[in-house]
């Protein structure tokens, strides 16, 4: 037969088996399911949860202004369904005067080809390159 040896529960502070620890603190598995635990950390903070919210309204707004792709590129299906952002996202995620209205099929094309995207004016760089 297996002993096993007992241990100070942080919770009821009695001779227990020893269910799981927190830190340094031991509890056994009646106080372990009763003491509250760490809150995960959210997925997305609040400041950019404000960012996103405002991007959403802005983005059916202006898909609604620009209804036809922007770049006419090959294999263009016409209809603007996308949001190109021309310099990133980042600071320049919500500022609209450097979106460009694009199909899924053109966005795509000017994702994969970032140099030739650049030299047609479809995307900028982020950087102040003097």
């Amino acid at each position: 037969m297996i002993q096993v040896k007992l241990k100070k529960c942080a919770g009821c502070e009695q001779p227990k088996h020893i269910w799981k620890s927190h830190g340094k603190d031991k509890y056994c598995q009646s106080c372990w399911y009763s003491i509250e635990k760490p809150k995960a950390i959210k997925p997305v903070s609040t400041k950019m949860q404000a960012t996103m919210d405002e991007y959403t309204k802005k983005r059916k707004a202006y898909l609604a202004l620009f209804l036809t792709c922007q770049a006419t590129l090959v294999d263009c299906t016409g209809g603007a369904t996308d949001v190109h952002h021309m310099e990133g996202r980042g600071e320049n995620h919500n500022k609209v005067s450097t979106w460009l209205a694009v199909c899924r099929n053109c966005h795509r094309w000017i994702e994969e080809n970032p140099a030739e995207a650049k030299e047609l004016g479809f995307s900028r760089s982020r950087l102040n390159e003097s």
